[in-house]
């Protein structure tokens, strides 16, 4: 036992010594995490300013709850534009006209057709024909660019310019 004491007492300065450098580099490291977390704190205590929130679980429950408002907003946005689409689908907003002498030499170009369709080419397809003691006007009413009545060349052809159009 006198021999271990010894042997402890030759070491103990190296121990102590030891020991004081752990505890300094203890000392050191504590001093960084305590900069490090004055920091964040500040930093915290920034962005929680002006909020009216106390907390970071309250913000982060109200941006949730914002963002959740904003996907309903986006998703109601979305169908109402889905439905406008679908209704300028639907709009009669291809127009064409053709003038044309319906009679031959006995007239001028005051016969015409007018061709009003939609994306589906559904729509109709009005034609005035004028001569000198009449004038006569006929509609023909049209789905996917086709009539259940006879159609002239003039309006096969003032149909199909109406289809052209963008």
């Amino acid at each position: 036992m006198l021999e271990l004491n010894q042997m402890i007492n030759e070491q103990i300065s190296l121990v102590i010594f030891a020991a004081a450098v752990i505890i300094l580099i203890l000392v050191i490291v504590q001093l960084v995490q305590g900069s490090k977390l004055r920091r964040m704190r500040r930093k915290y205590d920034a962005m929680m300013n002006g909020n009216g929130v106390e907390d970071l679980e309250s913000l982060l429950i109200d941006l949730k709850n914002q963002s959740e408002r904003l996907d309903e907003g986006q998703r109601e946005h979305k169908a109402l534009i889905e439905a406008a689409q679908s209704k300028m689908r639907g709009m009669k907003s291809k127009v064409a006209v053709k003038r044309y002498n319906a009679f031959g030499e006995r007239g001028s170009d005051l016969s015409f057709s007018i061709a009003i369709v939609d994306d589906n080419s559904n729509g109709v397809v009005l034609t005035s024909l004028h001569n000198r003691e009449n004038s006569y006007i006929y509609a023909k009413p049209l789905e996917n660019g086709a009539s259940q009545y006879p159609l002239s060349p003039e309006e096969k052809e003032v149909i199909a310019q109406a289809q052209q159009q963008s």
